[in-house]
């Protein structure tokens, strides 16, 4: 028996994979390397290069390796690009769902663990975000993520499947330096990729209503993440009875200046960033609960600060050349 991970050769989704083979399960990747990487995926593990949008792929796939879960990450991830492209977005994020649902219910896969996302929250009129916070996202790519939680709950109604939804806040950090964040879109590889090429990083408004006058975010390390799913993998597996939503947030949160602080005195590179203005919409701070995570999944935020930023910056290092 086998787990199917769907993006499997993305940042988080190789990092779950290398999750499942600590404690001796078997992962089983497809993805269609949009935006993963091949070489991020052990060479041990089968892989398949295609689409969740292939139904029939799928149904071949999850016969040929006895699956008995899915793990699934597969998505377009870009949420800003998502405004300007929402068909490619519904399609990948709510087709590929459908008809990934479609394949477990043809080939009787019971169970699945999904990558969510905090952008299923929008902008959230409370500083400490909990699973029953209301939804109100505010892009397709926040649309597409909810409306997966709502297939998935709507199929366990209608089928029996076993299901959780795991929403996600800003991950980062590195287990492997193996993997590491190729995003043209999240914080650390933006500012890891300025400091190589010479540039000054920006912070986008100090004068938020925080300490330091810089955003507060939830950062949570992609280790600790990957392990959530295992467990939660692992619950499903046995027929337990689990949420069927998680936040997976730290419940303290780090501000953008204490990031680059960090930053510099991990990589070494001197930088003081330039002051741009702020960008429409950003609120000052938002992290999230980890509470019912923690009860039931095992959570918890194992690393510092500092520990994210050395372990993201020695994985990117690793790679440069």
């Amino acid at each position: 028996m086998s787990w199917l991970v769907t993006g499997g050769a993305g940042y988080i989704g190789a990092h779950v994979v290398r999750s499942f083979q600590e404690v001796g399960l078997t992962a089983v990747v497809i993805d269609d390397l949009s935006s993963g990487h091949r070489e991020f995926v052990p060479a041990q593990v089968p892989f398949v290069e295609g689409s969740i949008v292939d139904t029939e792929l799928l149904v071949e796939t999850m016969d040929r390796y006895d699956v008995e879960g899915v793990v699934h990450l597969a998505g377009f991830k870009y949420a800003g690009v998502s405004v300007d492209r929402p068909l490619h977005t519904y399609n990948q994020n709510v087709t590929g769902t459908v008809n990934l649902l479609q394949a477990m219910e043809r080939t009787g896969v019971e169970a699945m663990v999904f990558s969510s996302s905090a952008a299923t929250f929008g902008t959230p009129d409370t500083d400490l975000v909990t699973e029953q916070t209301a939804t109100l996202p505010e892009s397709p790519y926040g649309e597409s993520k909810l409306i997966g939680e709502w297939l998935i709950r709507d199929q366990g109604r209608a089928t029996g499947l076993r299901h959780t939804s795991l929403r996600y806040f800003n991950v980062v950090g590195s287990g492997s330096n193996e993997v590491y964040d190729t995003s043209p879109h999240n914080l650390f590889p933006i500012v890891f990729e300025m400091l190589l090429a010479g540039k000054t990083p920006r912070i986008n408004g100090d004068d938020y209503d925080t300490p330091d006058g810089t955003c507060v975010r939830d950062y949570v390390h992609v280790a600790d993440l990957a392990m959530a799913h295992v467990v939660a993998a692992r619950h499903l597996s046995a027929k337990d009875s689990l949420e069927p939503v998680y936040n997976l947030g730290s419940g303290t949160g780090s501000s953008v200046r204490e990031i680059m602080d960090t930053i510099r005195t991990v990589t070494g590179i001197d930088f003081t960033p330039v002051i741009g203005p702020r960008r429409p919409g950003d609120p000052d701070r938002i992290v999230a609960t980890g509470e019912l995570a923690a009860r039931d999944l095992d959570w918890a935020n194992r690393y510092s600060l500092g520990d994210m930023v050395r372990s993201a910056w020695e994985a990117r290092s690793a790679h440069v050349g």
